[in-house]
Parts: structure tokens; C-alpha cells; sequence
């Protein structure tokens, strides 16, 4: 039996003689998988901290608890050391905290490793006179290099792909976009620090033509007829540039069906997007 308040718990256990002794804990919260997740948010000194986690892990231990999650804000940050000596180790951070984790069952360790992949769009627009938006950057790899490419982004979390593709097109030339499909994607690994990376080649639709540059990253931007696109010495030479140009050239010109989101909703009620090719399966 235990009572909690935001960081501490009080539980009960029997000692010999049939006496009651309070056991003060850190307060956790069961999951699903037989762990427990710990939110730290008040200020605690580290060695108040000690202790407790001792004594939790303890009790935790002999509860046949598989993993405890510490979840620690920036503003204690001075508690990091003493988890990392109660083995405790690092798993994931955001910009406000930081994620560690401790397996301490006897079992084989099943955790989730942190996220493998980072996800990023490429975007094919094309207008009516069958000119591609692209853009030269000012910094990165192709930094004066002279090379035109297809607007690109980093899909942030929370953010659906198809409205990842509208907003790094609009934010880098000022072109409001309709979303249309995917066309292919590419998946590469330890391309950023040591993560794999999949990116998506999108399809969209202007909705206008006056291109207004982002400043602060883009260069220059123009609409480009798409086969001087895809002659460009550089998309030529490598194999991954050319073929995506090769499937967008395919796509204007001939029947080539990409992936459309189609909104379903998921068992725990949220609403999300499957990717499928609507004209070969027009019944879902």
C-alpha cells in the first residue's frame, strides 16, 4: 500500500515481529511493459536523491519490476551523476530534459532503443508549363556549388508528411502548395551523427506562382523547366539524385501512381494518415 505526492512515495511493508514500517520512495508511475516511469519535477538535493532511489530500486526490485524510467527537466540536471552511478543510463534528451532508464530485472534486456531514423521530405512541384520549383541553399553541402535542387525539410515531430512538404515549401519560396502524393523514398544510414535517415519525395501542387526566397537559408529560387533539372551535371552523375529525377520526369509525363494520404483512425481513437496508391485500390 503507498500514498504519492508529485516526488515521493510513502509505501508500507511488513518487518519481523508484525510491525508496519513506512518506506519512503520516489514516485512512479506503472506502464504497460512492467516498468516504472519516474517524472521528477521539484527540486531535490542529490543527496537527499541517493536514498531514495536505493531504497525505491529496492522495493522496485523485489516488486519483479522489469525497468524504471527517469525522466529529469533541465533544472535537475544536477541529478544526472548520482542515476548514472545507481546505473542508470542515458536513453534520449529533448532541449528541456533528459531520459534515462535502468534494466533491473534478471531477465534479458527488451528495452526500446531511442529513435533510429530521422525523417525528411524532398518536394516535386511542377506548374503548367512543366517548370520545377527549386531552390540553391547557402549553406551545407551544396553551398556554391551552383546545383538547383528540389525544396527540402526535416518533417518535425507531431507533423504529418504531407504538411511537412507544404510548410518547408512555403517557408522557403513563399509558394502555397496542395499536397498530391508520394513518389518514392530513400532510406540511408549515419547521416546525421549516427542516426539512419528516410526521405520522402513529394508530390505538390502550386497554388501560386511569386516566389518570395527564405533570406536567412535560400540563395536564389526559380522555376526551372523539369528536363534542365534533370540534365544538371550533378543530378546526372549520382545515381540517387538521378533516379529520383528520372521518377518525377516519369510522373509528368506518362501514368505513374505515387502514394496519397488518405486519413484513418487509429484503435486509440486518433486520427492518422495511410500512404496508398488510390487509383489501383479505389476501396479501403
Amino acid at each position: 500500500m503507498s500514498t504519492s505526492t508529485n516526488t515521493l512515495a510513502i509505501e508500507k511493508k511488513m518487518v519481523p515481529g508484525n510491525e508496519v514500517q513506512q518506506v519512503e520512495l520516489l514516485a512512479g508511475v506503472e506502464d504497460l511493459y512492467g516498468g516504472i516511469i519516474i517524472d521528477m519535477e521539484k527540486t531535490m538535493d542529490s543527496e537527499a536523491f541517493v536514498p531514495l532511489l536505493r531504497a525505491s530500486l529496492s522495493q522496485w526490485k523485489q516488486r519483479g519490476k522489469r525497468a524504471v524510467w527517469i525522466k529529469l527537466p533541465i533544472e535537475l540536471a544536477n541529478l544526472v551523476e548520482p542515476a548514472v552511478k545507481g546505473g542508470f543510463k542515458y536513453h534520449h534528451a529533448e532541449p528541456d530534459y533528459v531520459m534515462l532508464v535502468n534494466w533491473i530485472s534478471k531477465s534479458t534486456n527488451s528495452l526500446p532503443k531511442n529513435a533510429s531514423h530521422r525523417v525528411g521530405i524532398s518536394a516535386f512541384v511542377m506548374n503548367d508549363k512543366r517548370q520545377v520549383l527549386v531552390v540553391q541553399e547557402k549553406s551545407g553541402k551544396f553551398k556554391g556549388t551552383g546545383v538547383w535542387k528540389f525544396p527540402t525539410g526535416v518533417v518535425d515531430e507531431g507533423e504529418d508528411i504531407s504538411m511537412a512538404a507544404i510548410r518547408e515549401v512555403k517557408e522557403e519560396t513563399g509558394i502555397d502548395t496542395e499536397f498530391v502524393e508520394i513518389l518514392a523514398f530513400r532510406q540511408s544510414h549515419k547521416s546525421f551523427f549516427t542516426k539512419s535517415d528516410l526521405l520522402f519525395v513529394c508530390m505538390l501542387r502550386p497554388r501560386s506562382f511569386d516566389i518570395q526566397k527564405q533570406d536567412t537559408e535560400i540563395e536564389a529560387a526559380q522555376w526551372m523547366p523539369v528536363e534542365e533539372y534533370a540534365e544538371q551535371p550533378f543530378m546526372k552523375k549520382h545515381d540517387s539524385f538521378s533516379s529520383v529525377a528520372k521518377v518525377c520526369l516519369t510522373k509528368s509525363e506518362k501514368e505513374y501512381a505515387g502514394f496519397s494520404p488518405i486519413p484513418r483512425t487509429t484503435a486509440s481513437g486518433k486520427t492518422s494518415y495511410l500512404y496508398f496508391n488510390t487509383k489501383d485500390l479505389t476501396q479501403l
